[in-house]
């Protein structure tokens, strides 16, 4: 059974696993930079399942690599109003940074109330 997390990143929460790539918004960092998610919400590794309350202990952590930015699909908004012969389409695609979950340290110490 592979390890994963749910960290939060970018407003939003994220089901990780090792070695995957995963889309998120863009990030203040360089192709390369090697960084740690800290706000992990839930780790099963090994068996062992690790929720926080709501977040987990700051020694629990993922680690990532940033490997390129990028734009996402374009979004189109179309705005009409009816009988008034008013339209009007405004589109915009979003900034993403692409990023390989490098690991997912845990806390080696078994915690009765952090450990199911």
């Amino acid at each position: 059974m592979a390890a994963y997390a749910i960290v939060q990143a970018s407003g939003k929460q994220f089901w990780v696993e090792e070695n995957r790539f995963y889309d998120f918004d863009k990030l203040p960092l360089n192709p390369g930079d090697v960084f740690k998610l800290n706000r992990v919400l839930l780790v099963n590794k090994h068996g062992l399942l690790s929720i926080g309350k709501p977040f987990l202990d700051e020694r629990c952590a993922v680690e990532a690599t940033v490997v390129r930015h990028l734009s996402g699909n374009k979004v189109r908004v179309y705005k009409m109003r009816p009988k008034k012969k008013t339209r009007k389409t405004f589109g915009s695609r979003p900034k993403l940074t692409r990023v390989i979950i490098n690991s997912i340290v845990t806390v080696t110490k078994v915690n009765a109330a952090c450990y199911l």
